[in-house]
């Protein structure tokens, strides 16, 4: 009789904590995919002017279903839909470091806002924290690749200087990063996080190498002394955040699992607990 109270008493425990770790699961899931589904900008055709054929229009959702079935093997496609009377040309293209999943997510939530951002007119480019798309009836190649698509600059710092030189020296650092990483760097120096990519059609080195300069040359002339910037061109973007404080670089995905852990600890710590007082509560019982 005993034995069974402390058995129901376990079983019990376990159902009432499953809940949690499912929400800690959650948790991590849901926040990443906010993290990278957060718009940063969308180029639409003004919708009183007069747009592309229709009949591109219908080419879009056999462009996204093309898109959606690639994202899950790779984080940047290129490709051409429809006949040669009839052809749109799209690109996608996720941060490098996002999961298959987590990419493949990213490119759906950019289909299901195609419609009410742009109303599937063409040419069109939305830009998402973790991905972008663009497509436009098939022109081939002709785009400058170092055209200035979106820039904001953030709040002015106070102590600009001794900012200045830390902003420079992350800048430096991450124009080297970037091409040590196959196009591609996310890294923390002092308080700054600093983030470059280059399109996966940029092969050469030297091509993305002079599009993240560029991108790097326009966030310092035109930011002067803000606290962020973030620069996107043609082909490549640039951004750079200032962490007053240390302790805020725990942000993102690295918050997640923090709060994850915590989140896990506690509730480690607790079914500990509650063990060990079934345990003594037996023990006394047996007595």
């Amino acid at each position: 009789m005993e034995n069974s109270s402390f058995i129901l008493h376990l079983v019990l425990l376990i159902l009432y904590f499953l809940p949690f770790s499912r929400f800690q699961f959650r948790l991590r899931f849901v926040s990443a995919d906010i993290n990278n589904h957060e718009l940063i900008f969308n180029q639409c055709p003004n919708r009183t002017s007069p747009s592309a054929n229709p009949l591109h229009s219908r080419l879009l959702p056999g462009l996204f279903q093309e898109f959606v079935a690639r994202s899950s093997e790779a984080h940047f496609f290129k490709t051409i839909v429809g006949d040669d009377e009839l052809a749109v040309s799209g690109t996608f293209q996720c941060k490098n470091d996002l999961s298959p999943d987590e990419c493949r997510r990213c490119v759906r939530k950019i289909e299901s806002l195609s419609e009410d951002l742009c109303a599937r007119t063409l040419p069109a480019r939305i830009h998402l924290s973790g991905c972008y798309v663009h497509y436009q009836v098939d022109s081939g190649d002709n785009y400058d690749p170092v055209q200035l698509l979106h820039k904001t600059c953030g709040e002015r710092v106070v102590n600009k200087y001794r900012f200045d030189a830390m902003k420079y020296k992350a800048l430096v650092a991450l124009e080297s990063c970037v091409i040590s990483g196959n196009g591609f760097c996310d890294m923390n120096y002092e308080s700054l996080n600093v983030v470059a990519q280059c399109a996966g059609n940029l092969q050469r080195v030297c091509d993305c190498s002079g599009c993240v300069s560029d991108a790097v040359q326009i966030a310092v002339d035109e930011c002067l002394h803000s606290d962020s910037a973030e620069v996107y061109l043609n082909s490549c973007f640039v951004t750079f955040h200032y962490y007053k404080h240390r302790g805020s670089l725990l942000q993102g995905k690295n918050s997640t699992k923090v709060v994850a852990i915590v989140v896990g600890a506690l509730a480690a710590v607790i079914v500990l607990s509650s063990l060990c007082y079934c345990l003594r509560s037996c023990n006394k019982e047996q007595k």
